[in-house]
């Protein structure tokens, strides 16, 4: 897994993560390279200076890419200790530690305790799981978008999102196959130049 673009463009991410345990949560499905770069390009110059937060981070791969394009900081969440360890690693490796915060923790718990408000939320439960349900009202009820913030919410292309929040409206839905990327804004963000 290499980063497909920004100031690190072609670096290597290959941190070591294994469960500590097996059991929920141990699940791994790193968000690919094809998928990383649509990512970044229907967000385009909106990543320059961002807060970026990466939920679900996994292996980070989604964030220090973030960082490699630009944004000024990202908060990496995750609830695995050796997930959060390999960010860690990641996060030294590519150094970057003055502009990357690694939080151990559930990401809704962490939307409902945080004071943070972010540009740009990235979101990519396990597939399988219900979190989107509780996520995406959680976000837009705490404010922890700005106004003129973007939700990417990477699901299978399968799971059709609703309307999530009387706060996000949907603007489009990107499909790669069996993924698809659902792009969510605050009502004031003007988002033209991003479909």
């Amino acid at each position: 897994m290499r980063i497909s673009g920004g100031i690190a463009k072609g670096r290597k991410i290959s941190p070591k993560l294994t469960c500590l345990k097996k059991g929920r949560g141990c699940e791994l499905r790193p968000t690919s390279a094809k998928v990383r770069e649509a990512i970044f390009n229907i967000l385009g110059t909106k990543i320059d200076g961002s807060a970026f937060l990466d939920l679900y981070a996994g292996t980070g791969a989604v964030g220090i890419e973030a960082l490699s394009r630009g944004a000024a900081t990202v908060v990496f969440v995750d609830d695995n200790h050796s997930r959060v360890r390999g960010t860690e690693c990641l996060i030294e490796k590519f150094g970057v530690k003055d502009k990357a915060l690694v939080i151990r923790d559930r990401a809704c718990r962490f939307s409902k305790k945080t004071d943070a408000v972010f540009d740009i939320i990235f979101i990519d439960p396990p597939y399988a799981s219900k979190e989107l349900d509780e996520i995406l009202p959680l976000i837009g009820k705490r404010g922890i978008l700005k106004n003129d913030g973007v939700v990417v919410v990477e699901h299978l292309t399968k799971k059709t999102l609703l309307p999530v929040a009387k706060e996000l409206r949907l603007v489009k839905t990107y499909k790669y196959g069996g993924t698809s990327l659902t792009l969510l804004a605050s009502l004031k963000t003007n988002t033209k130049e991003m479909v």
